[in-house]
């Protein structure tokens, strides 16, 4: 069926709606590499905070209901008992990474030479296995690897000095820190004590048709984000503990450090903390570290058994990516904000197709439709030159 020619009104009209919103698209997408970073970092106590409020409420109601305590009390009994648990094991897990980093700076010479002496032994077994290569191919290879080795002995000191840039820039910032942490426990309290009240605030400055609309979205974007992120939160916090009990069972040094890196691997869809274990286990087999290797291999059976089984009870289909998805929001992920970019890039891209599917974006779909038939149409009855 021929689609009907737009008259020059409904042109102007249609192209001047898809400009305005390229420049809202444009605009928004600055706004928030521009200056979301910078407001997120000044108003993170109080983002936070209302995000602990907004976890608590339904266990302050249900606990109020119950018991009949009042609600102000209730808000602050929780959040101390909170606090006090979760910063007391944060504490405990910074003071021991910390111990870790600061053995493997003391030690990174050791650390290079073993990796130097795997790096040799692989490179003997591949010489033997491929005696068939030409030996400009094996030779090529030799000289990539001596780069690969001079280039990691080059890097490990200028990293060691920026974290120790680093950690001397957070010693600075303490006084800053502490206070930011004063502002988020009070406001923790006072935004978890009248979260009803300031709930009902919000939303009644906000137009009854915009109010549903607004629902709709928070609905399907905490069905993606809460749905999603919580139950791959739970599963990698179950694969660290798996991790960190093998390592400490094999004897593995820098075992906790080790374990949270893998983790948060874990965490970034379609790579996860096999990438990383496969190819050591391998290196080890080709170096004749023939019983880590197969404790290393147990450990990433074990890890993958565990999501094989638990991943469908947790997380449903209808939450997951497909794996180019996956992979693209990786990527710009990584590009725009780095590893965490990469984490929170799938779960952006999980939110705007959940939001997506709302009709949001339905109009302006129907307008680039509109204006591709018509430019096609207007190409088609061109006038030959």
């Amino acid at each position: 069926m021929q689609s009907k020619e737009l008259s020059w009104r409904e042109r102007v009209r249609l192209w001047l709606r898809l400009g305005i919103r390229l420049v809202l698209a444009v605009a928004v997408v600055l706004a928030l590499i521009y200056l979301a970073p910078p407001l997120l970092s000044l108003f993170m106590p109080f983002v936070l905070a209302f995000l602990l409020a907004w976890l608590l409420n339904p266990l302050v109601r249900l606990i109020q209901k119950r018991l009949g305590i009042s609600r102000q009390i209730l808000s602050l009994l929780l959040i101390l008992l909170i606090l006090g648990v979760a910063g007391g094991i944060l504490v405990v897990f910074i003071w021991n990474i910390v111990s870790e980093l600061m053995a493997l700076a003391n030690n990174y010479q050791e650390v290079i030479a073993q990796f130097q002496e795997a790096a040799s032994a692989a490179s003997i077994y591949f010489s033997r296995a491929l005696g068939l290569v030409p030996e400009e191919v094996l030779a090529f290879g030799n000289g990539m690897l001596t780069q690969l080795i001079s280039w990691i002995q080059d890097k490990i000191p200028v990293f060691l000095s920026a974290a120790a840039t680093g950690a001397a820039a957070v010693a600075r910032q303490t006084p800053s820190f502490v206070v930011a942490a004063v502002v988020f426990i009070m406001a923790s309290y006072f935004i978890t004590a009248d979260y009803p009240a300031i709930r009902f605030r919000m939303s009644s400055h906000v137009p009854g048709p915009s109010r549903r609309f607004l629902r709709e979205v928070k609905d399907a974007a905490s069905a993606a984000f809460g749905g999603y992120v919580r139950a791959q939160f739970l599963l990698s916090v179950v694969v660290f503990f798996i991790l960190l009990v093998g390592f400490v069972a094999i004897g593995q040094p820098y075992n906790l450090l080790l374990a949270f890196l893998l983790a948060v691997m874990d965490f970034i869809p379609i790579i996860g903390a096999g990438t990383v274990m496969v190819p050591w286990a391998v290196i080890d087999l080709l170096t004749g570290e023939i019983r880590h290797a197969v404790e290393l291999m147990v450990i990433w059976g074990v890890i993958a058994l565990f999501r094989r089984v638990a991943e469908p009870k947790f997380v449903g289909d209808q939450t997951g990516l497909s794996p180019i998805l996956s992979l693209i929001s990786i990527y710009v992920g990584m590009c725009l904000a780095g590893v965490l970019g990469m984490i929170l890039g799938p779960v952006v891209c999980m939110v705007l197709l959940s939001v997506a599917r709302l009709g949001i974006f339905k109009p302006a779909m129907e307008d680039i439709r509109l204006a591709a038939a018509d430019l096609r149409a207007f190409l088609r009855h061109r006038p030959e030159g």
